[in-house]
């Protein structure tokens, strides 16, 4: 995969292919263009071919963006990857930075020069985000150009092809409510809104809304597509037809129309000259999507994506589907833990092999359908790169006295799990008097969390502060979320609820 060989990145590969950008750029005339790690849906996991961050500047961190100028560049990360990027990056050719310490949209404004064109792909960014990078540019006296072809695709040359793995049908006996149920749940919401359709980006929500599954990304059962849901409960699907598989038309029934990637920005055109309403969320759908409504004069209700919170709430059967997953899940890990405590004290163990083993006691356990995400398998040091990323090349052994986290996950037809573990390899005595204390502070916030008892309406943001207290009546933080919800053999971070500093205003 791109990503694999992006380990591997030289100096010299990042800057031949900085250059390759920067005379696309020249010839274009722009004076510079933003690298999102993001595709056309927004998703938290791309294909291989949406890999352009990682492919311009090794970076293989979930999160991220590059900014590219005629004689600087710089990339943007969050505090997970600030160890993660300084490793992987040529730091003469980008200059990483803390997205939260030094915006984006500040440096853009602080570097770009009046006159300047700055290109970005509307595919790749939300409606919000383009309102943010249109200002910065206004504050440099510069302006925002929008690139129908990405310049980066032209120097791709090797850019992988477009995913196309076959959609299935999602049983009913996991799902636990039909779709024709959902849909006419969900209509009947958007009509007393006065919404006439919604636009779906969201490949989780379109899987969750027709109880279908794919394969197009890494780690999440999704195929890749676009959906209109109608205010009668009828949905447009927008989807490669060499995608479905025999059965799943008859198993997305009569109420739900098969229709070709092409006739999707005409079917938007056509929303706009009916004049209804129409439902599009700018926090997760793409900037060219609210263009092209525009244009065609559509009346937009900017709104949230009217399945996120009726996929949060899980009914009877994916709770249960849940809890056996977990159980099964559990009983992997179980395993591997005694398998661990017998061989960590040896010294010989490496975090690759350790890896490899959980995912080889979870594949046989029933219903496993592949990991929910890159386990973190991190020995020492790397333990404290939040989502760093083993390889050959930067496996390390396991080595006593030393702590090492195990962060790993599992996709099972019932359920989606995600489950971390900091383990101290004995053998060169008792652990620390600093490891024991953060380990304690850290377990008395998980402990504060987990016994919590609060009012109904009360948001992640306020328990996330539980978590933390003990850690700052020392001095301490940690630089990133501290939970999240997950799917139901969907995305293992799962909105809109999440409990972290900056979380959602979702109860």
């Amino acid at each position: 995969m791109e990503t694999q060989r992006a380990e591997a990145r030289t100096a010299d590969d990042s800057a031949a292919r900085l250059a390759d950008l920067r005379a696309e750029l020249a010839a274009r005339g722009l004076a510079g263009f933003i690298v999102a790690k993001a595709d056309q849906h927004q998703g938290e996991y791309v294909a291989p071919r949406a890999e352009r961050l990682a492919w311009l500047t090794g970076f293989t961190g979930s999160a991220g963006l590059a900014i590219v100028l005629a004689d600087r560049a710089a990339i943007f990360v969050d505090g997970r990857y600030t160890l993660q990027a300084r490793e992987q990056v040529d730091t003469c050719a980008f200059t990483p930075l803390h997205a939260l310490e030094t915006p984006a949209s500040d440096w853009l404004a602080a570097n770009l020069g009046a006159g300047d064109r700055f290109g970005y792909d509307p595919w790749l960014h939300t409606p919000n985000e383009v309102v943010k990078l249109r200002a910065a540019c206004e504050r440099a006296g510069a302006e925002l150009v929008p690139c129908e072809e990405n310049p980066l695709d032209e120097v791709w040359r090797d850019q992988p092809a477009a995913p196309l793995a076959p959609m299935v049908p999602h049983e009913v006996r996991f799902a636990g409510k039909e779709s024709a149920d959902k849909r006419r749940e969900l209509a009947a919401e958007l009509a007393a809104d006065g919404i006439a359709a919604a636009v779906l980006g969201a490949p989780d929500s379109i899987a969750w809304l027709l109880n279908v599954r794919g394969g197009d990304i890494p780690h999440t059962p999704v195929a890749l597509c676009f959906a209109i849901l109608q205010g009668d409960g009828r949905v447009d699907l927008f989807i490669d037809r060499g995608k479905v598989t025999p059965g799943v038309e008859a198993h997305l029934g009569a109420g739900v129309a098969v229709r070709d990637p092409d006739e999707f920005g005409p079917a938007l055109d056509a929303l706009g000259e009916s004049a209804a309403r129409v439902r599009a969320d700018p926090a997760t759908a793409a900037s060219w999507i609210f263009e092209r409504l525009k244009a065609a004069g559509a009346t937009i209700a900017p709104g949230a994506d009217p399945c996120a919170l009726a996929k949060a709430r899980k009914n009877p059967v994916e709770l249960r589907g849940a809890f056996a997953a977990h159980l099964r899940d559990g009983t992997a890990l179980t395993r591997f833990l005694a398998w661990l405590a017998r061989e960590a004290p040896k010294g010989e163990l490496t975090e690759i092999a350790a890896a490899g083993r959980l995912e080889a006691y979870r594949r046989e356990m029933a219903m496993f359908h592949g990991p929910s995400f890159p386990t973190i398998s991190g020995a020492g040091p790397h333990g404290a790169i939040v989502h760093y990323r083993v390889s050959e090349a930067t496996s390390r052994r396991l080595t006593p006295g030393e702590l090492y986290l195990i962060d790993s996950g599992g996709q099972y037809l019932d359920g989606t799990t995600d489950v971390t573990r900091t383990m101290f390899i004995a053998g060169n005595g008792p652990p620390g008097e600093e490891v024991r204390d953060r380990f304690t502070r850290v377990l008395k916030g998980h402990i504060a969390v987990a016994t919590a008892r609060f009012p109904e309406g009360t948001t992640g943001r306020q328990l996330d502060t539980l978590a933390r207290t003990h850690l700052w009546e020392a001095g301490l933080d940690y630089d990133h979320g501290t939970g999240h919800g997950v799917g139901s053999f969907l995305g293992v971070h799962e909105g809109p609820q999440r409990m972290a500093k900056i979380g959602s205003d979702t109860a």
